[in-house]
């Protein structure tokens, strides 16, 4: 007995459980140096130990990178991380590329194709392996490059479904109802897979470098490219990526497929099971104990592997194409099988696939339907996405996402100038093989450097928090968001976990070494106690005690602040004598901020902001206050809206720099210098807009790291021991930077205990201090 699941579905009401899922995206891509060729170096060390890096690894070839996705439940969010593991890589590679397509760039020689470099007990049946496949099909050919798909269906879907099969069925077990349904999705993918690679197909010609034997059989299209005038996917074709042996494996039963797989790896067909190199793989449970795993623990999800590498993307593959996979497997789940799917009906299949990828191009081209029945592929295709789009309609799920979705791959089915290897070979025939690939790789990597420092689909979160989420991906530490809102990680490497808030509050510091830090008395005690030079000064409680004592401050420099504050909020600057009256309205504006107040001389000077980790101060930033540059023109107001437009820019800690705000602050300082925000700035005329230069209330970042004496990173350095801080900001007034003697030459105003480290990694001007990495070297990853 079948199951008709489109009946169960109906009947069941779960139309709307049905496009759930779980997603996962792997993705292959060469290295390649500036020439357009690969890249012989060694799999970055940056990326760590490919055996335990769960992102970033290598394929075959040392020059082969893939980046694995975690599973997610929904395409979007899969697609979203595979965009950030694209940038991560790019962005970390030295003077190399990532190559934008499924075949590969100017090969060396096949002696010097390096193959994967594995160490230890470990990494030897990895060696090994990798060995006998070059022996087998040669390097080049395992060069091929592609995207992975990885789909289940919710737990809740198969859960809600399984319970609406009458008892006394055959697939009243659990287990038996799974591996049937997704043992149906794979014959049916068999069968309409073909489908695939006529949406799909990007790879036609090939490069002068790749097999000799491929290379005799087809025309030369221009320079030193190849290719058969017909194909749409070259690596799905018939000199693409297969296995040598004609192959058949049943699937279905899980038993049947077991059993044919060990009889393949007995009579030394096949190494292993992932050897079997079929356009969709049913995945187990376990990734070493592959078949014991499948008749144990039963299908765990798909692998769809014939999507090639789309060079029209950026990374590699468009996000409503993955959408429609989505759909399709819906559309393989519900089509009913209407006859066997013996050794017979496999190889039609695989014969149809490898046809329609060599030859899909040619409009004479038939497709073996079944029983001797004939048709095009694109008829075929009008048929199948009508039938889908019935089905869909009949479930109540089509709506104007859906029909974006499909009417997307309609147009390329209408109109062969839509496919992406009618646009290929147009691209390479105005400019090259290597060329056109070169400048989409090009073009790629300045759209990752653009925004580098957001983490996508993570961008809610603080810009420092990103950071060491995108050093801990970089390494292969996984995570998890504790509390999103409150920027809690959880860090695994699968050794060691870490909890860390804001990227900065680690286990490394005490919770007394944050309050030390945080109540700015306490501070000034604890750091001229170790013969650190702080400014003099008094705390204050009461607003009228505060205001009263004006005339002990109103013929020197003064800084009004908060007690317990971050972010320069609340605090005003004089450097000179002030009125009474913009005096008390300092003071209120501190108060509006905390219960106590300081009221410090002010030292004179520039400050840098000290970021240290344990016994070394690891960079140092010059905080320039708001400021707008005139140009003759443009009011204040208007400058002010201009820089802010700069992407930059953001609020909340997001970006490296904040939005520049008009507020009462900024109007005040402006009165002192007898202007206002409808004031014209003179052509190169820098207007200040405040006195304090925090980066949280629109100030500029100046990387100093290389310029300060190191006399001042080491008194940075004791200021954050004496709070028993291990990463601590200090925030220092330096008079002369050039001068090596710091008696009466600074003065430390504040250290704080959680300091971003975004301004030290993407500063307005100077060098990225790797922050995130440090952060992640101090904690032991």
């Amino acid at each position: 007995m079948d199951l008709n699941f489109r009946d169960l579905i109906k009947k069941s009401k779960l139309e709307s459980l049905l496009t759930r899922g779980n997603f996962g995206l792997e993705k292959e891509n060469l290295r390649v140096n500036k020439n357009g060729e690969l890249a012989l170096t060694l799999h970055p060390k940056e990326f760590g130990d490919k055996l335990k890096n769960p992102y970033i690894t290598i394929d075959f070839s040392e020059s082969q990178l893939e980046m694995i996705t975690p599973s997610f439940d929904t395409v979007e969010k899969a697609y979203t991380f595979l965009e950030n593991l694209h940038d991560i890589v790019s962005t970390t590679l030295d003077s190399e590329y990532l190559w934008p397509q499924s075949i590969p760039p100017i090969l060396p020689e096949e002696k010097d194709i390096p193959i994967g470099i594995f160490h230890g007990e470990a990494g030897k049946s990895n060696k090994e392996y990798r060995e006998r496949l070059a022996k087998k099909y040669g390097k080049k050919l395992q060069l091929l490059s592609g995207i992975h798909y990885n789909f289940s269906f919710s737990d809740k879907f198969l859960n809600k479904l399984y319970e609406e099969i009458p008892h006394g069925s055959e697939f009243r077990d659990f287990k038996r109802f799974k591996n049937h349904l997704y043992l149906k999705i794979a014959r049916n993918h068999f069968r309409y897979g073909w489908f695939f690679i006529y949406l799909f197909g990007a790879s036609s010609p090939i490069h002068g470098t790749y097999r000799k034997e491929c290379i005799e059989k087809m025309s030369q299209l221009k320079d030193d490219s190849y290719y058969f005038e017909h194909t749409l996917s070259f690596r799905n074709g018939i000199c693409g990526y297969k296995n040598i042996d004609e192959i058949y494996v049943s699937h279905n039963t899980i038993t049947d497929y077991v059993t044919d797989i060990k009889k393949l790896i007995e009579n030394d067909t096949l190494q292993e099971a992932k050897e079997y190199y079929s356009s969709i793989r049913v995945k187990s449970k376990s990734k070493t104990d592959i078949l014991d795993s499948l008749e144990k623990d039963g299908i765990e999800y798909l692998e769809f592997r014939s999507i090639d590498l789309n060079p029209f993307s950026r990374i590699g593959v468009d996000i409503l194409d993955l959408k429609f996979v989505h759909l399709f497997i819906i559309y393989l789940l519900l089509k009913e099988e209407n006859n066997e799917f013996g050794e017979s009906q496999y190889k039609n299949a695989i014969q149809n696939q490898e046809l329609l990828a060599s030859r899909g191009r040619d409009k004479e081209l038939l497709l073996n339907k079944g029983k001797d029945l004939k048709i095009t592929a694109r008829e075929w295709a009008e048929e199948i996405i009508d039938e889908m789009t019935g089905y869909f309609g009949e479930l109540g799920i089509l709506d104007d996402k859906y029909n974006e979705i499909i009417n997307f791959q309609k147009e390329k089915i209408k109109n062969e100038d839509r496919q992406y290897v009618s646009r290929l070979l147009k691209g390479i025939k105005d400019k090259g093989f290597i060329n056109f690939h070169l400048e989409k790789a090009e073009s790629s990597l300045k759209e990752s450097q653009k925004k580098s420092f957001a983490l996508k689909g993570y961008e809610d979160l603080e810009l420092s928090t990103q950071i060491v989420l995108k050093e801990a991906i970089k390494r292969g530490i996984k995570f998890e968001l504790v509390d999103r809102s409150e920027n809690f990680v959880l860090l695994d490497n699968g050794v060691k976990k870490e909890y860390i808030k804001q990227a900065t509050k680690t286990s490394l510091d005490s919770y007394i070494t944050a309050l030390i830090m945080e109540n700015k008395v306490v501070t000034k005690k604890v750091l001229s106690d170790s013969g650190i030079v702080v400014p003099n000064g008094d705390s204050y409680d009461d607003p009228s005690k505060a205001k009263a004592d004006y005339d002990d401050y109103k013929n020197m420099g003064t800084v009004i602040k908060p007690k317990s504050t971050n972010f320069g909020l609340g605090i005003t600057i004089f450097k000179a004598g002030f009125s009474r009256s913009d005096y008390e309205k300092a003071v209120d504006m501190a108060f509006n901020e905390d219960n106590s107040i300081l009221i410090e001389e002010f030292i004179e000077g520039k400050e840098y902001r000290f970021f240290v980790i344990g016994d070394e101060t690891v960079g140092i930033l010059h905080r320039v206050p708001a400021n707008v540059l005139g140009d003759g023109k443009k009011s204040i107001e208007k400058l002010v809206q201009i820089k802010n437009e700069n992407y930059l820019r953001g609020k909340g800690y997001k970006t490296p720099l904040e939005k520049i705000v008009l507020g009462e602050s900024e109007k005040m300082f402006l009165e002192s210098q007898g202007k206002n925000i409808q004031y014209i700035p003179l052509s190169g005329e820098k207007v200040f807009l405040r006195e304090n230069s925090n980066i949280s209330t629109g100030g500029d970042s100046i990387d100093y790291t290389d310029d300060i004496p190191d006399i001042y990173k080491e008194i940075a350095v004791k200021a954050s021991k004496s709070a028993g801080a291990v990463i601590c900001g200090v925030d220092m007034i330096i008079k002369d930077i050039k001068n090596p003697n710091p008696e009466n030459n600074y003065g430390i105003i504040e250290i704080n205990f959680n300091p971003a480290i975004h301004i030290h990694c993407y500063p307005y001007i100077g060098t990225n201090r790797e922050l995130g990495g440090k952060i992640l070297d101090a904690l032991g990853f």
